[in-house]
């Protein structure tokens, strides 16, 4: 069985559990070192060993780097704590500093893995501070023996434009064992009026909000948005006035992963897919959760032309793309939409396999043997040196 040593930026991170549950169901022994968000408590996760380096907050990027720093200076006192691992994975460039420190601590060194699910905007920047961010990540990545990312399009725009180790594409399918009963969309079961649409997941768009507030008054009651989720507040002007305020918008909190999946979406025909946080490159790139959420549980995608989302659902042969989301392009599509096309669209979704959207054991299992098979290139460089 091997022994995986899980680096993470946040222990709270729900995303952090779930991969710790995939790397288990596949037969790894997984250790957990990270930061704490100061707003959120000590998670409890069935991990052998535990250690919380720092408090860290969002939003304070320098805060982040000194306690990073120093708890990279400090890994030969806390690693004590721990066991050899086969494997050190790091989520995200911070803890692959972290792990670059780590590394030469133990005879016969670890495999080095960085798991990369978005790139940071930093990265992205075209002046002196991208740049030096982008050559701080290559020099990281040095001893990387694996990557693993999220969507295609990270590689294509990112990762092979600058250079990279060996890719694993490790998809944000639903992984939910135990929960085999997956929802239906309302339109197959002759529920058509109101329609209602979803935005489910992390909350941090404001044209989104703005969009769908605007849609929804248009349709006086013949279109029901639903938000569920984290907002993220410093993204808004005032997250939770404007969906007090708007009449037919409703932020119903968050839901549990994977237990209310079926039940939410089954609520709704269509899941809004459209993200602006980082416009022209995140937003455009990433394969968010809530497009295999949705698509397991019978909702519609609504993506935007011209992003990774979209051309996802299009090789599918479901879905719909919009241009745009002014206000004259989303009202043309609601007011277009018949019951016969939601029922057909529903019916599209309904069709494709849902392994498309749901990990299997099988695939966590194939995971942790690729991670198992991996073997540190280190030794072979200072050989050679």
């Amino acid at each position: 069985m091997p022994r995986i040593l899980y680096l993470v930026h946040n222990l709270a991170d729900p995303a952090v559990a779930r991969r710790i549950a995939m790397l288990q169901a596949g037969g790894a022994t997984v250790d957990l070192v990270g930061f704490r968000r100061g707003d959120a408590p000590k998670p409890e996760l069935p991990v052998e060993t535990m250690v919380e380096l720092d408090i860290t907050h969002d939003g304070r990027m320098l805060q982040r780097l000194v306690a990073t720093l120093g708890a990279a200076w400090r890994a030969p006192d806390w690693s004590r704590a721990l066991k050899r691992p086969d494997v050190i994975m790091a989520r995200n460039l911070e803890m692959l500093g972290v792990a670059n420190r780590l590394v030469g601590l133990w005879g016969g060194t670890p495999a080095l893995v960085y798991e990369s699910l978005d790139i940071h905007r930093l990265l992205l920047r075209s002046d002196g501070v991208g740049q030096a961010m982008r050559g701080l990540e290559q020099r990281l990545m040095r001893r990387v023996d694996a990557l693993i990312t999220s969507s295609p399009a990270f590689l294509r725009n990112h990762f092979h434009v600058h250079g990279a180790p060996p890719t694993l594409l490790v998809e944000n399918k639903v992984f939910a064992p135990g929960f085999s009963a997956v929802g239906c969309n309302p339109a197959l079961l002759g529920d058509f009026a109101p329609m209602r649409l979803g935005w489910f997941g992390a909350l941090r768009c404001s044209k989104s909000l703005a969009a769908l507030d605007a849609l929804s008054r248009h349709f006086g009651g013949g279109l029901e948005v639903t938000l569920r989720g984290r907002p993220a507040l410093t993204e808004f002007a005032d997250f939770h006035a404007t969906t007090t305020a708007a009449p037919h918008l409703n932020y119903a909190g968050t839901f549990r992963y994977p237990d209310d999946l079926a039940e939410i979406y089954s609520d709704v025909h269509f899941v809004w897919a459209i993200d602006f946080f980082e416009e022209g490159q995140n937003s455009n790139w990433l394969l968010p959760n809530r497009i295999y959420e949705g698509c397991l549980n019978g909702a519609v995608p609504i993506a935007l032309a011209g992003t990774e989302t979209a051309a996802f659902i299009e090789r599918l042969g479901i879905g719909v793309v919009v241009p745009d989301i002014r206000p004259e392009t989303l009202i043309g599509l609601f007011e277009g939409m018949t019951a016969e096309r939601m029922q057909q669209l529903a019916a599209a979704v309904a069709s494709l396999p849902r392994d498309l959207f749901r990990c299997s054991e099988e695939d966590c299992a194939q995971l942790v043997a690729h991670l198992s098979s991996l073997k540190s290139t280190i030794p072979d460089l200072e050989e050679a040196a």
